[in-house]
């Protein structure tokens, strides 16, 4: 419960990072540019704002990730481990059967 809750969180501090990430103007302008009115709704300090959001979702981020690996090892369960004691099967090759050869005089 504590996991999926965790995850969900994750998934949607994932996807506020990204956006605000393209949102922000870079080098060629970013998608503010395309956007237009996002600087008028955020006023004059549009820059420092997506920053401090920016910091926010990051430490978000990093938090959402650690506790998901402390949680998925405390869970103990992995993929690997289902496969791990498994018998190997090894196919037979029917074409070239183990035939013991002997001399024919």
């Amino acid at each position: 419960m504590l996991y999926t809750l965790i995850l969900l969180v994750h998934v949607f501090v994932v996807i506020g990072l990204i956006s605000v990430i393209l949102i922000q103007r870079g080098r060629s302008g970013g998608l503010i540019e395309a956007l237009g009115g996002v600087e008028s709704i955020f006023g004059t300090k549009t820059s420092s704002f997506f920053v401090k959001i920016t910091v926010v979702l990051a430490i978000l981020f990093f938090v959402t990730t650690i506790s998901l690996a402390y949680l998925s090892k405390q869970r103990g369960r992995s993929l690997l481990d289902k496969y791990k004691d498994a018998p190997v099967q090894q196919e037979k090759n029917a074409a070239s059967p183990a035939v013991p050869q002997t001399d024919a005089k």
